[in-house]
């Protein structure tokens, strides 16, 4: 299945894109979904980040999480919900984690999280991955309820709001 950077779907999905991008600058973290090695799901708090025109996933050096993205780069991030009632929306991306070795990419994520929190990590002691998406979802829980998906093969659709 293609997938996209982040500059990409914004472009091609602004409707979701935008709603993800204004809650992950707000929210400064994400969960994050990987594959652990025999295959079962691992979920973890993550920092976030934009430059470039990706979309980051700073972690730790050989963190657990990193290790299972380098093994299987197949990544969900998922906005954090605050409420009991949902009534901020969840943001879904589904996708790849691509690696980011290049030091001009690099250096564009350490000035974004510099901006961000005046720190960044040392070089090379973190992973640096950047998300490429296949799938986006949005759903609120407030009024009016709204249930949208995005992949590149159909474009934008609404489904109906379960229940």
């Amino acid at each position: 299945m293609r997938r996209i950077r982040w500059d990409e779907f914004e472009s091609v999905c602004p409707e979701i894109a935008r709603l993800a991008r204004e809650r992950f600058e707000r929210d400064e973290l994400v969960m994050v979904g990987t594959l652990r090695k025999d295959g079962s799901p691992r979920i973890s708090p993550n920092e976030i980040d934009f430059a470039a025109g990706r979309l980051f996933v700073s972690m730790m050096w050989r963190s657990r999480k990193a290790l299972d993205l380098l093994r299987d780069a197949r990544v969900v991030v998922h906005s954090v919900t605050r409420t009991r009632e949902g009534t901020d929306g969840d943001v879904k991306l589904h996708g790849r984690a691509v690696d980011e070795q290049d030091p001009d990419v690099r250096l564009a994520f350490k000035e974004a999280i510099r901006a961000r929190i005046d720190w960044v990590p040392d070089e090379p002691n973190y992973h640096c991955f950047s998300i490429d998406v296949q799938r986006a979802g949005y759903i609120t829980f407030a009024e009016p309820h709204r249930v949208t998906a995005w992949d590149l093969e159909r474009g934008l659709w609404q489904l109906p709001f379960p229940g």
